[in-house]
């Protein structure tokens, strides 16, 4: 396609010269690019379509990076980054050497600061609005939040302390009723009240929209905006107000003529201040608009027909099977309910929220109080399975330790995503749980191998009844082992299993690299006649001492996991063995003391050298030496 005007656009200075019509146009040819590039490069389509008119305005109006825009939830920031500077690049989003999916502060100048979890805007854009008062300096902060993520406590800690502040904050509230499922509690339908309030209605309905063109237009659009908070204050404004802010709006986000006008008046006052828009995420896209969660990043898709182009074959996700047997378990256990902060489709429990709907809490972006949450109806007697993804159950920490494993509460943790995510890169890997919640006493800790296995262990887990059970497994596709209608069967906690017997190295692996694992061992018995002893520990917490001891009679030992080495498997094993004389050397492979960066699974996996070339690589270096 081609982009006469968007192609001129190298930095946000040119796009200030340019008239209401060409702001119009730029805004077209931003979402046709963004199709355009996410249909052959996958990434969060939906939100950032819904946001391009506010990021042309933000940069028609403010002077970035000298005023700093803070997003929050990353996913709102394409057409920011298409802006600055970074259009070419962009075609390689979230690729590996690539742009990142999320503002990045190493990535541009312009990302003032990294947001790729939710709720951070506020509290950092505070941040910089305090940094400016100190110094003297004229910078303007603004927080750009969205996409469900007011419902997180961060962000209501934010709001009380900058209201409470008098900073000189423009928080820009982006409503579009939606985070990546449909948003749900309260305050969303605090907002949806607001936004369909009758006398805001009858106000827009009545004069707005009865206006042509013109001067008589502008004056109404500007006297709206000064008295429309006093015609409602009695719904969403007086909240906001009543932390401090002054309120504005509701504003149209994808009417660009509005959003500049308006933000044009917002950005000389002072303290603080909230401007709320309503937008439509998709807005623009056809198939986007019609389908906001499937489109929330949809994948590789045809462009002109919005046609999903999907995986022939391919074995089940870890999410839908957890989700499937969730409703197995649910359908012969009444106790059994199930809860997401706000990510039902992505975990696999669409079709239990359809099913047993009086079982399903969606609680919002709120992983803490998810946790806590369970907890209590856990010590009320249910069965809660919170599923959380690892990189976001780290916002939960003092809930798992305080709520419910010093309570000894039943509480099923079922941490998706875990290990290396790939394409949204070093904010959503799962690097960190099993070394942090082993050292949490009361835990146990477990790590399917496969989707049998997943299986397996939801049931095993729904018959412990002493503290938190933690499952940990990783996004996308499964190892294509058979699952379906095989009997529910207890394992027994705390015990692995010998996946291949061999000599002179022990394998110990936890999670779906114990089959990348067999797979090098029976590579290196091919070429060399000769195999490690392989097992698969299934469980980190608590260690089976049996496959250690066997184990610690072989010259070496290998650990591999999808986790961080520090703190995780290879220290568990290392603390088993310290102090023995006569100790097996152990070696490791996992995720390294570092931050990787956005690649395909599998190329993070290399990178990592948990994948199966790796592993075999890995098996030749030792083998040959022991």
């Amino acid at each position: 396609m081609q982009y006469p005007l968007l192609n001129t656009i190298d930095s946000p200075a040119d796009l200030k010269k340019l008239s209401a019509q060409q702001l119009e146009q730029l805004c077209a040819e931003l979402r046709s690019y963004m199709v355009e590039c996410c249909a052959v490069n996958p990434g969060h389509l939906g939100s950032s379509l819904g946001a391009v008119e506010l990021i042309v305005a933000l940069h028609k109006v403010f002077n970035a990076p000298e005023d700093k825009l803070v997003f929050d939830v990353g996913h709102q920031a394409y057409a920011h980054k298409i802006l600055t500077g970074r259009r070419e690049a962009f075609r390689k989003n979230r690729s590996k050497d690539g742009l990142s999916g999320f503002p990045r502060r190493d990535e541009s100048p312009y990302d003032a600061f990294g947001a790729g979890h939710s709720s951070t805007s506020i509290s950092a854009a505070l941040g910089f609005a305090e940094a400016a008062r100190i110094s003297g300096s004229s910078s303007r902060a603004v927080a750009i939040i969205g996409d469900g993520a007011l419902s997180g406590g961060l962000a209501f800690e934010g709001l009380n302390n900058a209201g409470a502040s008098k900073a000189d904050l423009l928080v820009i509230l982006n409503d579009n009723n939606i985070s990546i499922d449909p948003a749900r509690g309260g305050l969303h339908d605090y907002l949806l009240q607001f936004t369909t309030h009758p006398i805001y209605n009858k106000v827009k309905r009545k004069v707005w929209e009865s206006l042509g063109e013109g001067r008589l237009r502008d004056w109404i659009q500007r006297r709206v905006l000064d008295t429309k908070s006093n015609l409602v204050r009695g719904s969403g404004g007086a909240l906001f107000e009543s932390l401090g802010f002054r309120y504005f709006g509701p504003v149209d986000g994808n009417d660009i003529g509005q959003m500049c006008s308006v933000l044009e008046r917002l950005r000389p006052l002072h303290g603080p201040r909230l401007l709320h828009i309503h937008t439509r995420k998709g807005a623009g896209y056809a198939p986007a608009e019609a389908d906001p969660t499937v489109w929330h990043a949809p994948g590789r898709f045809d462009p002109a027909t919005g046609e999903r182009i999907r995986s022939v074959n391919a074995p089940d996700r870890y999410q839908d099977v957890f989700g499937q047997v969730l409703c197995e378990l649910a359908s012969t256990d009444t106790s059994v309910v199930g809860i997401t902060p706000a990510m039902a489709s992505g975990c696999g429990m669409t079709e239990f929220s359809k099913r047993f709907p009086e079982r399903f809490f969606d609680v919002g972006i709120e992983e803490g109080h998810a946790v806590t949450f369970a907890a209590g109806l856990a010590a009320a007697g249910l069965h809660p399975f919170c599923n959380i993804y690892s990189s976001f159950s780290q916002r939960a920490y003092d809930n798992i330790i305080h709520d419910v494993a010093l309570q000894h509460l039943p509480v099923v943790m079922c941490l998706d995503r875990a290990g290396l995510v790939g394409e949204d890169g070093a904010t959503h890997h799962g690097c960190f749980d099993l070394a942090a919640y082993r050292s949490v006493p009361g835990c146990t800790i477990a790590a399917p191998s496969d989707e049998l296995e997943l299986r397996q262990l939801m049931f095993t887990a729904l018959h412990q009844a002493d503290g938190p059970f933690i499952l940990r497994y990783p996004r996308g596709a499964a190892e294509g082992v058979a699952w379906k209608d095989v009997p529910f069967e207890e394992l027994p906690v705390g015990k692995g299993r010998r996946l291949l017997e061999g000599r002179r190295l022990a394998v110990l692996a936890i999670g779906p690299v114990a089959h990348r694992a067999l797979r090098a061992a029976l590579r290196h018995k091919a070429d060399y006649g000769i195999a490690p002893s392989v097992f698969d520990l299934r469980f980190l917490k608590p260690l089976d001492s049996s496959i250690l001891e066997e184990a610690g009679r072989f010259d070496s030992i290998l650990t591999l996991e999808d986790g961080c080495v520090k703190g995780g498997l290879f220290g568990a094993v290392s603390e088993y063995f310290a102090g023995r004389q006569n100790a097996p050397i152990i070696k490791c492979a996992g995720i390294p003391d570092r931050f990787v960066g956005q690649d395909s699974q599998k190329g993070q996996w290399q990178d990592c050298a948990i994948d199966e070339d790796s592993i075999y690589d890995l098996l030749v270096d030792i083998l040959k030496n022991v």
